[in-house]
């Protein structure tokens, strides 16, 4: 019997993918693959102003490198507009969410959250950003990998912007239309996404839509503490032999060592990778780590 595990990898074409990036693309494939699921790619280009030309189909082609091939289409959200926007009609029918023109600064002077001014002024759209207006705010939600999550409660209480005063869709309805509509059984990603994981979940439960299950992977570190990430310059992943990143890549997600990899094909080494997979031997705590360091990768570093 077919699994019905669904999974997915959703990079933004902001650049190329790092060894960070294929930490948690390659977690999320082995996850889904040792389940006989589907393994699905998203493009999230939904933010113009972040993008770079030409970055979204090297990231297709740097996955392809390293043997992670996906099931079905890639889904562009760019082509997605009509579907937010009737997700977004669907809230504003419902009395789900308000406009709003409270700006940052006014924010920031309220303590940092947003503190519901707008919430009752019956604002129109003009020059206003959409707020979904919580019912029942999740404050706490069950990670595979990290056991029960406590959210700040001020955070996840908050009436969070989904569609901002710029024109563009935000990123927490972008996320959960699409992943709903993929049919995405349960979200492997890094754990830098842990933090508005208590909003998307808020966000499923108004639309009546079933929740995924949640995994988030060990962040990768750089030499000063700092998630390892495009935006502090991380170093693309190499263009050569796959197969030495992704060992070290297995063994920063605490997994044993495929046998006799240097001398298998890369097909092999990923399909001795599904087999071994197991996630109680994954780390918790983000870790150095980067293509050109050993030290960090060895299992009793973390």
């Amino acid at each position: 019997m077919p699994s019905s595990y669904i999974g997915r990898f959703a990079p933004s074409p902001s650049g190329e993918l790092h060894f960070g990036s294929l930490i948690a693309a390659l977690g999320s494939y082995l996850q889904a693959r040792a389940q006989q699921g589907q393994w699905r790619v998203r493009i999230e280009d939904i933010d113009p102003p972040r993008e770079i030309p030409g970055a979204a189909q090297h990231i297709l082609r740097q996955l392809e490198h390293y043997g992670l091939h996906w099931d079905g289409e890639v889904l562009w959200q760019s082509q997605r507009h009509d579907a937010y926007r009737a997700a977004l009609s669907w809230l504003r029918q419902h009395q789900q969410s308000y406009w709003c023109r409270c700006t940052r600064r006014r924010i920031q002077q309220s303590g940092g959250h947003y503190d519901g001014h707008c919430r009752d002024r019956q604002l129109s759209a003009e020059n206003a950003a959409l707020r979904l207006r919580q019912h029942a705010p999740v404050t706490e939600f069950y990670d595979g990998l990290r056991g029960n999550i406590i959210a700040d409660r001020a955070l996840a209480t908050e009436d969070f912007i989904i569609h901002r005063r710029d024109g563009l869709f935000a990123y927490n309805l972008a996320v959960v239309v699409d992943d709903h509509f993929q049919g995405i059984s349960e979200i492997v990603r890094g754990a830098d996404l842990i933090e508005p994981t208590v909003r998307q979940i808020a966000l499923y439960q108004q639309f009546g839509w079933s929740v995924p299950g949640y995994l988030h992977l060990p962040l990768v570190l750089n030499t000063d503490g700092n998630k390892l990430s495009k935006q502090n310059h991380a170093p693309a992943l190499p263009e050569g032999d796959p197969r030495p990143v992704l060992v070290r890549a297995l063994r920063f997600l605490g997994q044993p060592e495929p046998t006799g990899w240097q001398d298998d094909s890369l097909d092999a080494l990923l399909k001795q990778a599904i087999q071994q997979w197991d996630l109680t031997k994954i780390p918790r705590q983000d870790a150095a780590g980067s293509i050109g360091m050993t030290s960090a990768f060895s299992n009793g570093s973390h």
